[in-house]
This record gives structure tokens, C-alpha cells and sequence, in this order.
């Protein structure tokens, strides 16, 4: 069978070994002689897989006592209306940090529930785009939560420092860089993350939530987006998303085994910065990212040509480089290099981009 790299964003490549293992155990899973998908997630297997799921996921990320760990559906953007209904309370306004196209779809949900006060700090220096830092974002005093988002997909556009502000509950979309690297669970009220790309596949949502949050939703809100509902049933209020759970697991196991967080971190940016290094020496190739915001999950860059891209990303597939397109928004290609991908596969990609260079240039 031909290998292909998969650099898309999401559903993102698996680890290997997990795809493996998850192959090996497919019909006979913990001996029960069924599927884990076909296992109810009230039995006692599926309940302690589950368990344990959560255990490593809280020592890969080291989350305190006083959080709730959920695994939950809907994607990120359920959580975009889940934040305001759990967490608004009797506040009316809330500050959303706006640095591309999720962050602003984060904001024009919450503004069908409370006054958003949207804070653009995405920032166009002669075609370079840079994000300003938190020193800088107006914040309102009186607001009941600052949303933002750590990771910008589509652009390819970072916030690498932990926003801190005295007082302020912080919530985070940390959807397309959890795992990446260690983060200061304490410093942030709640942080979400869809699982298709540096957790496992499509279907699952991760959501840590500090205590003093929960139990603040608002009437009307249903009970599935409920925090507290969720809380109390060990996120199975209902059916879970069994197979993306037991998958997720696999992967946490597999990041331990790596060496965690640090190591992750360590691997990711060696990727990344290979991968960067090699566009900017190019006359061919160009990034438009300021260098303190440039992304080390998703690295998007574009030839001389829309034509040229078009050929860039025809001539990768026929080369086994897939999910290679840029988004329709800001077009070119992208790379989207999250945890699963070793640095072998980005030096193929940079393979091919020199050969392409050479042959189009």
C-alpha cells in the first residue's frame, strides 16, 4: 500500500503506533472478544478504560485537584456557546481576543448571549501579519471572562505567552496546540480543544474546567452543554463518543511514552523551525507571519503564482503529500504539523518543495 503523509488540519494524522495497536485490538478488545466500539460505555471495562484515559491525560498536562476533566462532543464550536451559557452568570459582557477566523467565530456566537467586547489585535505590517501582545489588549474591567485563542489554524498566527491579568477568569481554544507543549493549567478558568488534531479522531471534545466555574449555567441552557450535568456523570450523560475516547487514550499513552510535554515540545519546534528555516532562504517560497507569532502547528507559506500553488498542491499528491492546501481563505498551502508527524516526514515535504523549486522557479 502507498504511504502518504497527511498534513491536513483536521482530521489530522494519528500516531503510527496507535493506528497499530488500535488495528490489533479492532475485534478482540481487552479480551472481551467485541469491538471497544461495540462495548457499552456503562460496563465495567469501557468505565475503567475511561478512568484511566483521564488519569494520563491529567499527569501529560499536570491539571490540579480543583479542575474537572470532560470529554465531551460538538467540536470547539459547541464550546463557543457553551463558555457564555455556563460561566456568564449575572455578568453581561464578556472579552473576546480577536487574532483570526476561530477567535472570531468564537466571538459571534457568545453575541447571541451576552455584550462581547471584541478586541482585534491581528496587526498588517506591509503584508507581515503579527499579533499584539496581551500587555496591549484593552480589556474591560467588568467583564466576566477574556476568551482567546492561543492558535490560529487557518492563519498560522501564535500567542506563545500565557496571558495572566489579575482577577480575570481566562479561557482558552486551545483546539489546534493542545499537547504541543506544557501549559500552566492553573493560570486559565477553563481551556477546550477539539481532538482531530494533536488528540485523536474527529468526534470528541476535551473541556478542564476549574471547580469555582461550575454550577453557574444559565436556565435556559440545555442539560448536554451543562458542566455541571457533564461533571456529575463523569461525561456520560449520555452516549460518549466511545471508539474517539478509547483512541484518545492510546495517544495519551503514546505522549507518555515519548517522554510528555517537554519532549513533545522539543520535537514540534525542531519540525517547525526546519520547516521555516528552509522557506525563508527560499526566493520561491514565502511566509507572511511575524516571527514572534509564526505557529509551530500549522506553517502555511505560497509560491510566486495562485497558478503555481494550484501545481504545488497537484504535484504533492502525486507524490504522497495530502492535505497540503491552503485554506480557502487565505489560500496557498499549509502544513499542518501536529504531534504525529515525525521530522522525517517534514524533511520530505521540504524534499519535494526544493525539487518543485527547482523545476517551476
Amino acid at each position: 500500500m502507498k504511504k502518504t503523509i497527511n498534513f491536513s488540519a483536521g482530521p489530522a494524522m494519528l500516531p503510527h503506533e496507535v493506528l497499530i495497536q488500535a488495528q490489533a485490538e479492532l475485534l478482540n478488545w481487552h479480551q472481551t472478544g467485541c469491538s471497544v466500539m461495540e462495548l457499552s460505555h456503562r460496563g465495567k471495562d469501557f468505565e475503567q478504560y475511561a478512568l484511566e484515559a483521564t488519569q494520563d491525560l491529567r499527569d501529560i498536562l499536570n491539571i490540579p485537584d480543583n479542575y474537572k476533566v470532560l470529554f465531551l462532543q460538538g467540536g470547539a464550536r459547541a464550546q463557543f456557546a457553551s463558555v457564555p451559557l455556563n460561566i456568564l452568570s449575572d455578568n453581561t459582557t464578556a472579552d473576546y481576543i480577536e487574532s483570526g477566523y476561530w477567535s472570531k467565530c468564537a466571538s459571534d456566537e457568545a453575541e447571541k448571549y451576552c455584550h462581547v467586547n471584541r478586541i482585534k489585535i491581528q496587526n498588517d505590517n506591509n503584508g507581515i501579519l503579527s499579533l499584539k501582545p496581551y500587555e496591549q489588549w484593552q480589556i474591560n474591567p467588568d467583564s466576566a471572562y477574556i476568551h482567546y485563542c492561543p492558535n490560529e489554524t487557518i492563519e498560522g498566527l501564535a500567542i506563545f505567552d500565557d496571558p495572566t491579568f489579575d482577577n480575570k477568569t481566562i479561557v482558552a481554544d486551545f483546539s489546534s496546540c493542545i499537547l504541543s507543549k506544557p501549559i500552566n493549567i492553573s493560570q486559565y478558568g477553563i481551556i477546550y480543544a477539539g481532538a482531530q488534531k494533536n488528540i485523536g479522531p474527529s468526534g470528541i471534545t476535551i473541556v478542564i474546567v476549574r471547580d469555582d466555574l461550575i454550577g453557574k449555567a444559565k436556565q435556559e441552557l440545555p442539560s448536554i452543554l451543562d458542566y455541571a450535568v457533564q461533571a456529575k456523570h463523569d461525561s456520560m450523560f449520555n452516549t460518549p463518543p466511545t471508539f474517539a475516547w478509547y483512541m484518545s487514550g492510546l495517544v495519551f499513552k503514546w505522549i507518555k511514552q515519548l517522554g510528555g510535554l517537554t519532549a513533545m515540545e522539543e520535537r514540534n519546534r525542531s519540525k517547525a523551525e526546519m520547516l521555516y528555516r528552509y522557506i525563508d532562504q527560499s526566493d520561491f517560497y514565502h511566509n507572511r507571519i511575524a516571527t514572534e507569532n509564526r505557529s509551530i502547528m500549522n506553517v502555511p507559506f505560497t509560491s510566486p503564482s495562485e497558478d503555481l500553488d494550484k501545481r504545488f498542491v497537484e504535484k504533492a499528491s502525486q507524490h504522497g503529500i495530502i492535505g497540503i492546501k491552503g485554506h480557502r481563505i487565505v489560500g496557498g498551502m499549509r502544513a499542518s504539523i501536529y504531534n504525529a508527524m515525525d521530522l522525517a516526514e517534514v524533511e520530505y515535504l521540504i524534499e519535494f518543495m526544493k525539487e518543485f523549486e527547482k523545476t517551476n522557479g
